[in-house]
């Protein structure tokens, strides 16, 4: 009912959100059983309320027709680094296996760009805006195209790098999203105002693509209004939208959840996306590649 109504409320009640594809298939189950048990009442609600909870979930495992688009094919890759912990070599392999041309990073590290540096980053993509911090706070752009910092959020807890891409042929902005996780003790309060302080889809402006870990769910209110504002999620728009990114492994608790997007501009035709493991760090690696249209 919360994800119904538009409600993310308390952590707990954002907590029991994110799981909502989960409680869809159980709430299917209990209306099943409720109605033959004869609890005619019970089962029909359940089964109501699960029903459109399913009407919601289930298009993001079937890809939507892909508008027709002519620009620049761009691939764009996105890593939260578990504090710098990741396996920096992997993370070049990977960049230089699926020729990436944009990377943001989360949680960045000096000892983790470093690390990269180590592995060969700095040749596959020279330019970069890095906000390196200790701990989790760090992040980071690194492009095969030159680009400019550009100051694309409000204020936040976490660092989230922005930057003005030489695209051949046009120009885009990239921001490393990263907002302060919503079940930490202090409340959802920065986790909502750092979403919020995202910025919308620029029709008079370049093309603009937000990825990294949102610590939100498309279920949340929060990511919703994004999309709202002229963004598409890239998972859903190829039925990927229920592949989850953490925490990597899958387990019993925490449920898998999708918490990391790459959102591109409406008018961006989206082709593939591709959820990537690198050891050391609790999160999936996002690859998406789109078309930037041509101005």
């Amino acid at each position: 009912m919360l994800r119904l109504i538009g409600i993310d409320g308390t952590r707990h009640m954002l907590a029991t959100v994110a799981l909502v594809p989960y409680i869809t298939v159980a709430g299917l189950l209990l209306g099943v059983i409720a109605m033959s048990l004869r609890r005619w009442v019970v089962g029909s609600i359940v089964l109501l309320v699960s029903i459109v909870l399913l009407a919601n979930v289930a298009p993001r495992a079937f890809p939507d027709s892909r508008p027709n688009g002519v620009g620049t094919e761009l691939r764009v890759m996105t890593s939260n680094t578990l504090g710098g912990i990741a396996d920096a070599s992997v993370i070049v392999d990977v960049v230089r296996s699926r020729r990436i041309d944009v990377l943001t990073l989360q949680e960045l590290t000096p000892e983790m760009v470093a690390d990269l540096d180590r592995a060969g980053l700095g040749s596959l993509l020279p330019n970069r805006v890095f906000l390196a911090e200790p701990g989790g706070s760090g992040s980071g752009i690194a492009s095969r195209y030159p680009m400019q910092p550009r100051n694309l959020t409000g204020p936040s807890t976490l660092r989230q790098a922005g930057a003005l891409v030489d695209v051949p042929g046009t120009d885009i902005e990239v921001v490393s999203v990263h907002p302060l996780p919503p079940v930490e003790a202090v409340g959802p309060e920065p986790w909502q105002r750092e979403l919020a302080g995202l910025p919308p889809r620029d029709l008079k402006g370049p093309v603009r693509v937000l990825a990294g870990d949102f610590n939100a769910t498309l279920d949340h209110v929060a990511l919703r209004r994004l999309l709202n504002a002229g963004y598409v999620d890239a998972a859903d728009q190829v039925g990927a939208g229920l592949v989850h990114t953490w925490p990597a492994q899958i387990s019993f608790w925490p449920p898998p959840v999708t918490l990391d997007h790459v959102l591109v501009d409406g008018r961006c035709p989206v082709d593939t996306v591709d959820v990537v493991d690198i050891p050391g760090t609790d999160h999936r690696a996002v690859i998406t590649q789109f078309v930037v249209p041509a101005p």
